[in-house]
């Protein structure tokens, strides 16, 4: 999975997309300028490659890619907050935002948006915080199991991250390699009952760029063959599609060059790399790939959006409010 450098698809993007062993594509906010243009956008994508899997980081508060034109949608800590004094009607608000967010880009011929997350919040990560639904285990199962439903019913398949939990440490896996020391025990106890409760609702799953040195203290999750085929494969039952998360990141970096980042990737049992941010490093990669013949090998179609009717009028304006009261009350 790889991304584009501005607008529109320029003649070296085509034939990036085009190759054979692209997968996948994720859009950011410097891709988008208004609907517009981002319709046309995807129409380029399409023409080039109609089946390519497209996706988008649109969780709402500080990780929304396109907002002038969609719902700006509330940081789901928002949700986490109604949900302790309100546990039924919280749920039923994380349906309507789960259901908004995913009809709106459905409605623009995208796939996927990386969510929901599903790491708990202890109060100390730098990069999760308010992106989280809660800080325990069992309300972040209702929560994250509600907006789940809501993405289904507006088509959209969900996708899990960042597995087994990158709530507890400090470090934001960006800028750094952060480790986690604590036992196997105390992450089972909290951090993994999230995807353990909902992989089978899952259609994808986004390991975490943290070393859990307690359990595997050479490998971060991501190119662990123990956490993604012991762990997450065959305990927890997972049969959906694996995304690295992205391997230009500080904390994929101690792996090596690109390439052999996303060869570690592929090892350790993710289906698609994505490699973001790097247009050398994404180069590379494709002719790796081609020389490996991944080309084809990626089980992604059930993550391709089923077009649907669009949201009944009266929800989509309830959502809407929604949206902007949480917004309103947390800011």
């Amino acid at each position: 999975m790889l991304d584009l450098e501005g607008l529109e698809v320029s003649a070296v993007e085509r034939e990036m997309l085009a190759h054979p062993a692209t997968g996948g594509l994720i859009l950011f906010a410097r891709n988008y300028q208004d609907r517009d243009q981002l319709q046309a956008l995807i129409g380029q994508v399409r023409a080039v490659r109609p089946e390519i899997l497209i996706a988008v980081d649109q969780e709402g508060g500080r990780v929304q890619r396109f907002r002038d034109g969609f719902t700006r949608l509330p940081a789901m800590a928002a949700l986490g907050r109604r949900y302790d004094s309100n546990p039924a009607a919280a749920c039923r608000e994380a349906t309507l935002l789960g259901e908004l967010m995913a009809s709106e880009l459905v409605a623009m011929d995208i796939d996927i948006s990386f969510a929901p997350v599903l790491d708990l919040d202890y109060g100390s990560s730098t990069v999760i915080g308010d992106r989280s639904f809660h800080g325990h285990a069992d309300a972040m199962i209702a929560l994250a199991g509600a907006f789940i439903d809501g993405m289904s019913a507006a088509g959209m398949a969900a996708t899990g991250k960042h597995f087994p939990g990158h709530g507890h440490v400090v470090a934001d896996s960006h800028l750094e390699l952060p480790v986690d020391p604590r036992p196997l025990a105390e992450i089972e106890h909290a951090d993994l009952r999230p995807f353990a409760a909902l992989a089978p609702r899952l259609a994808g799953m986004m390991p975490a760029h943290v070393i859990y040195s307690a359990v595997d203290a050479e490998h971060t999750a991501g190119f662990s063959r123990h956490w993604l085929q012991t762990v997450l494969r065959a305990r927890l039952g997972f049969r959906g599609v694996i995304f690295s998360d992205d391997l230009s990141m500080a904390g994929a970096h101690a792996v090596g060059d690109c390439t052999a980042r996303a060869a570690a990737a592929l090892d350790a049992g993710c289906d698609m790399a994505l490699v973001c941010n790097d247009r050398a490093g994404a180069e590379q990669v494709l002719q790796w790939m081609e020389s490996q013949h991944y080309a084809g090998q990626v089980p992604a179609a059930g993550l391709r959006a089923v077009r649907r009717a669009p949201m009944d009028k009266e929800r989509y304006r309830q959502g809407k409010a929604l949206a902007q009261t949480l917004i309103e009350e947390n800011a």
